[in-house]
Protein backbone atom coordinates (compact mmCIF):
# COMPACT_ATOMS: atom_id res chain seq x y z
CA UNK A 1 0.00 0.00 0.00
CA UNK A 2 1.45 3.59 -0.93
CA UNK A 3 1.87 6.11 1.92
CA UNK A 4 1.47 9.52 1.10
CA UNK A 5 0.33 12.48 2.43
CA UNK A 6 -1.77 14.79 0.62
CA UNK A 7 -1.01 18.52 0.95
CA UNK A 8 -3.15 21.23 -1.03
CA UNK A 9 -2.04 24.41 -1.49
CA UNK A 10 -5.26 26.78 -2.64
CA UNK A 11 -5.13 29.96 -4.48
CA UNK A 12 -6.97 32.51 -2.18
CA UNK A 13 -8.86 34.12 -5.04
CA UNK A 14 -10.29 30.36 -5.72
CA UNK A 15 -10.97 29.78 -2.42
CA UNK A 16 -12.94 33.62 -2.31
CA UNK A 17 -14.70 31.88 -5.18
CA UNK A 18 -15.46 29.05 -4.03
CA UNK A 19 -16.96 30.22 -0.56
CA UNK A 20 -19.17 32.41 -2.60
CA UNK A 21 -20.72 29.61 -4.55
CA UNK A 22 -20.97 27.81 -1.72
CA UNK A 23 -23.19 30.49 0.30
CA UNK A 24 -25.67 30.57 -2.87
CA UNK A 25 -25.90 27.10 -2.58
CA UNK A 26 -27.06 27.14 1.24
CA UNK A 27 -29.06 30.27 0.74
CA UNK A 28 -30.81 28.04 -2.18
CA UNK A 29 -31.81 24.99 0.40
CA UNK A 30 -30.15 22.95 -2.11
CA UNK A 31 -27.84 21.12 0.39
CA UNK A 32 -30.51 21.44 3.26
CA UNK A 33 -32.03 17.87 1.87
CA UNK A 34 -29.33 15.69 2.78
CA UNK A 35 -27.93 17.61 5.91
CA UNK A 36 -31.60 16.86 7.22
CA UNK A 37 -31.19 13.16 6.37
CA UNK A 38 -34.40 13.71 3.75
CA UNK A 39 -32.80 12.99 0.67
CA UNK A 40 -35.04 10.08 -0.85
CA UNK A 41 -32.54 7.42 -2.26
CA UNK A 42 -32.96 6.82 -6.05
CA UNK A 43 -33.11 10.68 -6.61
CA UNK A 44 -30.72 12.83 -7.93
CA UNK A 45 -28.46 13.89 -5.01
CA UNK A 46 -27.54 17.94 -5.08
CA UNK A 47 -23.98 18.37 -6.32
CA UNK A 48 -21.66 21.49 -4.53
CA UNK A 49 -18.29 21.27 -6.63
CA UNK A 50 -15.52 22.31 -4.94
CA UNK A 51 -17.06 22.22 -1.46
CA UNK A 52 -15.95 24.50 1.24
CA UNK A 53 -12.94 23.14 4.11
CA UNK A 54 -13.16 24.00 7.40
CA UNK A 55 -11.24 25.44 10.06
CA UNK A 56 -10.63 22.10 11.71
CA UNK A 57 -10.29 19.91 8.27
CA UNK A 58 -7.88 22.39 6.83
CA UNK A 59 -5.59 22.33 9.96
CA UNK A 60 -5.39 18.39 10.69
CA UNK A 61 -5.23 17.25 7.07
CA UNK A 62 -1.33 18.66 7.76
CA UNK A 63 0.62 14.94 8.51
CA UNK A 64 2.14 16.60 11.74
CA UNK A 65 -1.19 17.97 12.94
CA UNK A 66 -2.81 14.69 12.62
CA UNK A 67 -0.07 12.33 13.81
CA UNK A 68 -0.29 14.72 17.09
CA UNK A 69 -4.35 13.96 16.80
CA UNK A 70 -3.97 10.41 16.59
CA UNK A 71 -1.66 10.47 19.49
CA UNK A 72 -3.82 12.29 21.26
CA UNK A 73 -6.62 10.06 20.85
CA UNK A 74 -5.36 6.33 20.62
CA UNK A 75 -2.97 7.97 23.87
CA UNK A 76 0.13 6.83 21.67
CA UNK A 77 3.70 8.17 20.81
CA UNK A 78 4.07 7.44 17.18
CA UNK A 79 6.80 10.09 16.18
CA UNK A 80 7.63 9.20 12.39
CA UNK A 81 5.07 10.51 9.68
CA UNK A 82 6.03 8.45 7.25
CA UNK A 83 3.72 5.70 8.75
CA UNK A 84 0.83 7.92 8.58
CA UNK A 85 -1.20 7.34 5.09
CA UNK A 86 -3.84 10.05 4.94
CA UNK A 87 -6.79 8.91 3.06
CA UNK A 88 -9.31 11.57 3.70
CA UNK A 89 -11.87 12.07 0.60
CA UNK A 90 -10.46 14.64 -0.82
CA UNK A 91 -12.92 17.15 -3.67
CA UNK A 92 -15.86 14.41 -3.18
CA UNK A 93 -18.32 15.33 -5.87
CA UNK A 94 -21.25 14.77 -3.35
CA UNK A 95 -21.56 16.64 0.28
CA UNK A 96 -22.60 13.40 2.00
CA UNK A 97 -19.39 11.71 0.83
CA UNK A 98 -17.42 13.82 2.07
CA UNK A 99 -15.32 13.59 6.03
CA UNK A 100 -12.91 15.10 7.66
CA UNK A 101 -10.17 13.51 8.32
CA UNK A 102 -9.65 9.99 7.89
CA UNK A 103 -5.95 8.08 8.05
CA UNK A 104 -4.61 4.54 8.52
CA UNK A 105 -1.64 3.84 10.75
CA UNK A 106 -0.57 0.51 11.81
CA UNK A 107 -3.29 -1.27 10.21
CA UNK A 108 -5.98 1.33 11.72
CA UNK A 109 -8.30 3.18 9.83
CA UNK A 110 -9.44 6.45 11.92
CA UNK A 111 -12.21 8.48 10.70
CA UNK A 112 -12.15 12.09 12.42
CA UNK A 113 -15.20 14.65 12.03
CA UNK A 114 -16.24 17.43 12.93
CA UNK A 115 -19.22 18.82 14.21
CA UNK A 116 -20.71 22.04 15.35
CA UNK A 117 -24.22 20.82 15.75
CA UNK A 118 -25.35 18.11 17.19
CA UNK A 119 -26.17 15.29 14.51
CA UNK A 120 -27.45 11.49 15.06
CA UNK A 121 -26.76 10.32 11.65
CA UNK A 122 -23.00 10.29 11.77
CA UNK A 123 -22.84 6.55 12.01
CA UNK A 124 -25.01 6.38 8.91
CA UNK A 125 -22.26 8.47 7.52
CA UNK A 126 -19.54 7.03 8.64
CA UNK A 127 -20.89 3.75 7.10
CA UNK A 128 -20.45 5.38 3.79
CA UNK A 129 -17.44 6.78 4.01
CA UNK A 130 -16.14 3.60 5.38
CA UNK A 131 -17.43 1.85 2.25
CA UNK A 132 -15.76 4.24 0.04
CA UNK A 133 -12.36 3.75 1.75
CA UNK A 134 -12.28 0.07 1.51
CA UNK A 135 -13.63 0.27 -2.12
CA UNK A 136 -10.55 2.69 -2.75
CA UNK A 137 -8.19 0.36 -0.70
CA UNK A 138 -9.26 -2.77 -2.28
CA UNK A 139 -9.46 -1.63 -5.71
CA UNK A 140 -6.91 -4.39 -7.58
CA UNK A 141 -7.85 -6.86 -5.67
CA UNK A 142 -10.93 -9.44 -6.30
CA UNK A 143 -13.26 -9.60 -3.74
CA UNK A 144 -14.51 -13.03 -5.23
CA UNK A 145 -11.24 -14.65 -4.76
CA UNK A 146 -11.14 -17.49 -2.24
CA UNK A 147 -8.69 -15.51 -0.28
CA UNK A 148 -9.54 -13.52 2.57
CA UNK A 149 -8.47 -10.09 2.05
CA UNK A 150 -7.26 -8.13 4.87
CA UNK A 151 -8.56 -4.45 5.87
CA UNK A 152 -7.45 -2.34 8.38
CA UNK A 153 -9.84 -2.29 11.27
CA UNK A 154 -12.24 1.29 11.64
CA UNK A 155 -11.99 3.66 14.29
CA UNK A 156 -14.72 6.40 14.39
CA UNK A 157 -14.28 9.53 16.34
CA UNK A 158 -16.73 12.70 16.37
CA UNK A 159 -15.19 15.90 17.90
CA UNK A 160 -17.88 18.43 18.76
CA UNK A 161 -17.68 22.12 19.81
CA UNK A 162 -21.22 22.98 19.26
CA UNK A 163 -23.71 25.35 21.92
CA UNK A 164 -26.12 22.75 22.44
CA UNK A 165 -25.17 20.56 25.60
CA UNK A 166 -23.47 17.34 25.11
CA UNK A 167 -21.78 15.13 27.41
CA UNK A 168 -17.78 14.86 27.98
CA UNK A 169 -18.41 11.26 25.68
CA UNK A 170 -21.20 9.72 23.78
CA UNK A 171 -21.53 6.64 22.35
CA UNK A 172 -23.76 6.45 18.80
CA UNK A 173 -24.86 3.34 17.05
CA UNK A 174 -25.82 2.50 13.98
CA UNK A 175 -28.33 0.32 14.82
CA UNK A 176 -29.95 3.44 17.09
CA UNK A 177 -31.63 4.04 13.38
CA UNK A 178 -32.93 0.51 12.80
CA UNK A 179 -36.63 0.76 12.82
CA UNK A 180 -36.81 -3.11 13.84
CA UNK A 181 -35.25 -4.01 17.19
CA UNK A 182 -33.78 -7.54 17.67
CA UNK A 183 -30.47 -9.23 16.25
CA UNK A 184 -28.44 -6.62 15.03
CA UNK A 185 -26.20 -7.95 12.16
CA UNK A 186 -24.44 -4.86 11.19
CA UNK A 187 -23.06 -2.34 13.47
CA UNK A 188 -21.22 1.12 13.57
CA UNK A 189 -20.00 2.03 16.36
CA UNK A 190 -18.94 6.36 16.68
CA UNK A 191 -17.58 7.72 20.10
CA UNK A 192 -18.53 11.69 19.90
CA UNK A 193 -15.80 13.69 22.11
CA UNK A 194 -16.79 17.02 23.68
CA UNK A 195 -14.41 19.35 22.99
CA UNK A 196 -15.69 22.70 24.71
CA UNK A 197 -13.97 23.97 27.58
CA UNK A 198 -14.46 21.86 30.51
CA UNK A 199 -14.85 18.60 28.39
CA UNK A 200 -11.67 16.10 27.90
CA UNK A 201 -9.38 18.96 28.99
CA UNK A 202 -6.53 15.79 28.97
CA UNK A 203 -7.33 15.37 25.13
CA UNK A 204 -6.62 18.74 24.34
CA UNK A 205 -3.55 19.03 26.70
CA UNK A 206 -2.28 15.89 24.51
CA UNK A 207 -3.05 17.80 21.12
CA UNK A 208 -1.70 21.06 21.91
CA UNK A 209 -3.44 22.31 18.22
CA UNK A 210 -7.03 21.19 19.10
CA UNK A 211 -6.81 22.99 22.64
CA UNK A 212 -5.59 26.36 20.85
CA UNK A 213 -8.04 25.56 18.00
CA UNK A 214 -10.87 26.05 20.51
CA UNK A 215 -9.41 28.63 22.25
CA UNK A 216 -9.78 31.00 18.66
CA UNK A 217 -13.50 29.13 18.42
CA UNK A 218 -14.05 30.17 21.59
CA UNK A 219 -13.26 33.92 20.92
CA UNK A 220 -15.19 34.22 17.46
CA UNK A 221 -18.44 32.64 19.55
CA UNK A 222 -17.45 35.87 22.15
CA UNK A 223 -16.99 38.56 19.95
CA UNK A 224 -19.76 38.16 17.50
CA UNK A 225 -22.11 38.46 20.49
CA UNK A 226 -21.11 42.04 20.17
CA UNK A 227 -20.68 42.49 16.68
CA UNK A 228 -20.75 41.49 12.65
CA UNK A 229 -19.43 38.00 12.51
CA UNK A 230 -17.01 39.88 9.68
CA UNK A 231 -15.38 42.01 12.42
CA UNK A 232 -15.76 39.12 15.29
CA UNK A 233 -13.33 37.03 12.83
CA UNK A 234 -10.77 39.78 12.17
CA UNK A 235 -10.30 40.02 15.39
CA UNK A 236 -10.34 36.83 16.88
CA UNK A 237 -7.76 36.12 14.31
CA UNK A 238 -5.56 39.06 15.10
CA UNK A 239 -5.38 38.50 18.90
CA UNK A 240 -4.95 34.47 18.34
CA UNK A 241 -1.84 35.39 16.32
CA UNK A 242 -0.37 38.27 18.99
CA UNK A 243 -0.96 35.81 21.92
CA UNK A 244 0.67 32.69 19.91
CA UNK A 245 -2.34 30.87 18.92
CA UNK A 246 -2.41 28.90 15.82
CA UNK A 247 -0.01 31.44 14.92
CA UNK A 248 1.93 30.39 12.23
CA UNK A 249 -1.24 28.50 11.14
CA UNK A 250 -3.49 31.75 11.19
CA UNK A 251 -0.52 34.23 9.81
CA UNK A 252 0.20 31.77 6.58
CA UNK A 253 -3.48 30.98 5.91
CA UNK A 254 -5.14 34.93 7.32
CA UNK A 255 -7.38 35.30 4.51
CA UNK A 256 -8.47 32.12 3.79
CA UNK A 257 -9.02 31.20 7.71
CA UNK A 258 -11.06 34.80 8.07
CA UNK A 259 -13.22 33.66 5.01
CA UNK A 260 -13.71 29.95 6.36
CA UNK A 261 -14.52 30.89 9.55
CA UNK A 262 -17.38 33.24 8.14
CA UNK A 263 -18.62 30.43 6.08
CA UNK A 264 -18.70 28.06 8.82
CA UNK A 265 -20.78 30.39 11.28
CA UNK A 266 -23.30 31.45 8.37
CA UNK A 267 -23.61 27.50 7.92
CA UNK A 268 -24.31 27.15 11.57
CA UNK A 269 -26.94 29.97 11.85
CA UNK A 270 -28.78 28.52 8.51
CA UNK A 271 -28.86 24.73 10.30
CA UNK A 272 -29.76 26.13 13.68
CA UNK A 273 -32.14 27.99 11.97
CA UNK A 274 -34.32 24.39 10.16
CA UNK A 275 -33.82 23.39 13.18
CA UNK A 276 -36.15 25.47 15.04
CA UNK A 277 -38.29 25.90 12.47
CA UNK A 278 -38.75 22.24 12.57
CA UNK A 279 -39.64 22.29 16.58
CA UNK A 280 -41.72 24.85 15.66
CA UNK A 281 -43.87 22.93 13.02
CA UNK A 282 -43.75 19.88 15.41
CA UNK A 283 -45.41 22.36 18.25
CA UNK A 284 -47.86 23.49 15.46
CA UNK A 285 -48.65 19.58 14.73
CA UNK A 286 -49.03 19.09 18.01
CA UNK A 287 -51.54 21.73 19.08
CA UNK A 288 -53.48 20.94 16.25
CA UNK A 289 -53.57 17.40 16.90
CA UNK A 290 -54.48 17.68 20.74
CA UNK A 291 -57.39 19.93 19.27
CA UNK A 292 -58.75 17.81 17.12
CA UNK A 293 -59.12 14.99 19.87
CA UNK A 294 -60.51 17.45 22.47
CA UNK A 295 -63.60 17.69 19.47
CA UNK A 296 -64.34 14.49 18.99
CA UNK A 297 -64.85 13.58 23.06
CA UNK A 298 -67.26 16.67 23.01
CA UNK A 299 -69.16 14.90 20.52
CA UNK A 300 -68.64 11.56 21.74
CA UNK A 301 -70.43 12.45 24.64
CA UNK A 302 -73.32 13.70 22.30
CA UNK A 303 -73.67 9.98 20.80
CA UNK A 304 -71.99 7.94 18.00
CA UNK A 305 -70.15 9.82 15.57
CA UNK A 306 -69.25 8.34 12.17
CA UNK A 307 -66.00 7.52 11.24
CA UNK A 308 -65.41 9.41 8.68
CA UNK A 309 -66.65 12.71 10.90
CA UNK A 310 -64.02 11.08 12.43
CA UNK A 311 -61.44 10.99 10.46
CA UNK A 312 -62.42 14.34 9.04
CA UNK A 313 -61.79 15.63 12.22
CA UNK A 314 -58.22 13.99 12.93
CA UNK A 315 -57.08 14.91 9.60
CA UNK A 316 -57.78 18.79 9.63
CA UNK A 317 -54.06 20.60 10.16
CA UNK A 318 -55.61 24.03 10.44
CA UNK A 319 -55.22 25.19 13.96
CA UNK A 320 -57.74 27.83 13.22
CA UNK A 321 -60.20 25.64 11.68
CA UNK A 322 -60.17 23.24 14.72
CA UNK A 323 -60.69 26.27 17.21
CA UNK A 324 -63.56 27.20 15.30
CA UNK A 325 -64.91 23.58 15.59
CA UNK A 326 -63.96 23.07 18.89
CA UNK A 327 -66.05 26.55 19.84
CA UNK A 328 -69.20 24.93 17.37
CA UNK A 329 -69.26 21.52 19.48
CA UNK A 330 -68.80 23.12 22.98
CA UNK A 331 -71.84 25.28 21.84
CA UNK A 332 -73.98 22.68 20.02
CA UNK A 333 -76.57 20.45 21.63
CA UNK A 334 -76.66 17.30 19.43
CA UNK A 335 -74.35 16.62 16.48
CA UNK A 336 -76.97 17.65 14.20
CA UNK A 337 -76.45 20.56 15.06
CA UNK A 338 -72.93 20.77 15.23
CA UNK A 339 -72.34 18.75 11.52
CA UNK A 340 -74.95 21.92 10.56
CA UNK A 341 -73.25 24.39 11.61
CA UNK A 342 -69.49 23.01 10.75
CA UNK A 343 -68.92 24.41 7.65
CA UNK A 344 -70.93 27.47 8.16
Amino acid sequence: MEKEAKNIATNSNKEQETCDMAKQEISRGINTEINAGRHIPGNPIPVLPNYKDTIFRMIFRDPGELLSLYNAVNDTHYDNMEELEVTTLENAIYMNMKNDISCILDMRMNLYEHQSTVNPNIPLRDLFYTARLYESLIIKKDIYSSKQIMLPAPKFITFYNGVDKQPERRIMKLSDSYEQRGEVNLELTVVQLNINAGYNEDLKRDCPTLYEYMKYVEKVRAYKETMPIEKAVRRSVDECIAEGILKDFLMKNKAEAEQMSIFEYDKELHERTLREEGYEEGLEHGKAEGKAEDIVELLEEMGNISEDLRKRILSEKSLEVLKRWHKTAAKAESLEAFLQAMDD
